[in-house]
């Protein structure tokens, strides 16, 4: 029997019981994928890291991600808690205020600031690639049927599409906070207008009426096919809403903009991601996003 230490922490949220949990395994050295994946799976939550050496001695560590279904190439939540969780434990160099590291995951290196406060992790902010806009659907109310809505609650004047900063999802807008808390997946409709448009089944709704004077967006995110019924915070899909916003005029960014989106608050779990996006005229740069963290606790698992 092996001993793996992990770590539980909340992210995107100052408080317990607040945002996004994760489980993240700093000693996966040597566990071999099937084990990677059970183990996610006997956590059932959205994510679970394990952490190992990185391949390039020019990073810092690698970082491998599972949901308890399947293995993602990148994902943002686990990003910032594993990122968080290393700091905290000093498995990463402490700058006086600041430290930038370097994460090896499936999309390639992805760099990663970390904020300290009082010499302890305060925020966590890691670089997404740059968007790619994709396939558009135009039947609206195929769209809405699968979220249980109405066509009327779909905003009629922006597109439903695919965005992917590493990751695709189906951005849906919204005209109201009233259709984000109706909205319901129909899990066979969902699977029926992926496998008919060759599409990313993940579904990311969202609307500009808000709960929190804060926030820019409020935000829904829904993964039947990860296992995942709902998110609480998607850091994955922050980076591609916020490009999003920005390309539609929905928030204004002359070189750069800085949103709030929150989510899970259907969920009892709020969450609120800070997405920073830079650009040069109508081309976008630069697409960050971050948040703060919360330890809950951490024990040791025998496999």
């Amino acid at each position: 029997m092996r001993r793996l230490h992990y770590h539980l922490v909340d992210v995107f949220t100052d408080r317990a019981f607040g945002g996004n949990p994760l489980a993240v395994v700093t000693n996966g050295r040597g566990v071999d994928d099937a084990t990677m994946q059970a183990i996610a799976k006997e956590f059932n939550l959205s994510e679970t890291t394990f952490v190992l050496p990185p391949d390039d001695p020019r990073h810092d560590w690698r970082v491998r991600i599972f949901t308890p279904g399947n293995e993602l190439p990148m994902a943002g939540h686990p990003t910032v808690g594993t990122a968080f969780v290393l700091a905290r434990e000093h498995l990463i160099p402490r700058g006086e205020r600041e430290s930038k590291i370097i994460f090896e995951e499936g999309v390639g290196p992805v760099p990663v600031r970390v904020e300290f406060e009082h010499g302890e992790p305060s925020f966590a902010e890691m670089s997404q690639p740059l968007p790619k806009f994709g396939l558009r659907l135009d039947d609206r109310g195929a769209v809405a049927r699968m979220l249980s809505l109405e066509e009327s609650d779909i905003e009629p004047d922006l597109p439903v599409e695919i965005v992917s900063c590493g990751v695709p999802f189906l951005y849906v807008p919204l005209r109201s906070l009233d259709a984000a808390r109706r909205a319901r997946p129909r899990v066979d409709l969902i699977e029926r207008v992926a496998q008919e448009h060759d599409i990313s089944p993940e579904a990311f709704v969202f609307t500009r009426e808000t709960e929190g004077p804060g926030s820019t967006v409020h935000s829904r995110m829904f993964a039947p096919s990860l296992g995942i019924a709902e998110d609480p915070a998607t850091g994955a899909a922050s980076g591609p809403l916020g490009c999003y916003l920005v390309r539609y005029g929905l928030v204004q960014c002359d070189d750069s903009a800085e949103i709030v989106s929150e989510q899970g608050i259907e969920m009892g779990r709020p969450s609120y991601v800070r997405i920073t996006i830079e650009r040069r005229g109508d081309d976008i740069t630069a697409v960050r996003v971050g948040g703060q963290c919360h330890f809950m606790g951490e024990g040791f698992i025998e496999v």
